[in-house]
């Protein structure tokens, strides 16, 4: 199964910019290199922050920028977000009992469940009891199968205090659900960072948001350092009981090379630009 994650749009209305920059633009461009690239994909999810203040027209934007995506969708929200306007532009997007944006998938890899870590103020994340419900009714539903959760806040430290001080909150009673389930993976956004590791036992990964970034700096104890480093996208695989993640900068124009260690230099294939090639001689 091939999955394309996108995380933390931060979206805008239109003729608004955020950092002096067109979250939209950057999302436009995203759809269009994956409708090239990964057609083929099977799903696409976006783990959350949506919208920036979570405005109406911030989230008419997105719907009609889904629009271009030749990809199924399923959208997680995140502490940026407003609910209640978001379910308004995108009635269709299922909700669990108690109005919590929650749902689940069954797929042959396994089951994708897809959480509302959103809380009701600040920027942190919650998980209160009543989600908690849900997600142990599905897991115990899943028999054993693989499953693979997709959220928005990240549930452990990871070591940059800006937004550790807002990550899952009660992390430990998340991880009780958890517990005697076949958890295969966890995707997260909310970081703004390509980072990968392992909480009890439990592979994951995040990576860079499509407007801005967190400045991966270690010593400041106050504010947060964003920086408008590249955005990226990520390509999971969920074969053979692996999972591989892939994370591609669709921004990126540096030169491209093929290269074949059979053939002299002056016949080198050069890649010039995404889908162009052309013989190139020692001159270049």
């Amino acid at each position: 199964m091939k999955i394309i994650q996108i995380t933390d749009l931060h979206l805008v209305p239109k003729g608004r910019s955020l950092f002096e920059n067109d979250p939209g633009v950057r999302l436009e461009a995203c759809i269009a290199d994956i409708a090239a690239n990964h057609a083929d994909a099977d799903l696409c999810v976006i783990t959350g922050d949506l919208a920036h203040h979570g405005e109406h027209g911030a989230y008419i934007r997105l719907r009609e920028a889904l629009e271009a995506l030749p990809v199924p969708v399923r959208l997680v929200i995140g502490n940026h977000d407003a609910r209640d306007e978001f379910l308004q532009v995108f009635p269709e997007e299922p909700t669990d009992a108690d109005g919590f944006v929650q749902s689940f998938i069954d797929t042959d890899a396994g089951r994708l469940l897809f959480l509302d870590t959103k809380k009701a103020t600040g920027h942190a994340g919650a998980y209160c009891a009543k989600r908690q419900a849900w997600l142990k009714a599905r897991l115990e539903e899943a028999a054993g199968r693989p499953c693979y959760l997709f959220m928005h806040h990240h549930p452990l430290p990871v070591n940059l205090r800006a937004v550790d001080e807002i990550m899952l909150e009660d992390p430990d009673a998340f991880a009780k659900v958890l517990e005697g389930h076949d958890i295969r993976h966890i995707f997260f956004g909310h970081v703004h960072r390509p980072i990968a590791g392992s909480w009890r036992g439990i592979p994951f990964t995040t990576l860079r948001g499509l407007n801005h970034q967190l400045w991966l700096d270690f010593t400041i104890e106050r504010g947060i350092p964003c920086s408008m480093e590249p955005p990226a996208y990520a390509i999971a695989f969920l074969q053979g009981g692996a999972v591989i993640v892939h994370t591609h900068d669709f921004l990126d124009a540096s030169p491209k090379y093929m290269y074949d260690p059979d053939l002299p230099v002056e016949q080198q294939v050069v890649r010039m630009a995404p889908r162009e090639t052309r013989i190139t001689d020692n001159a270049q």
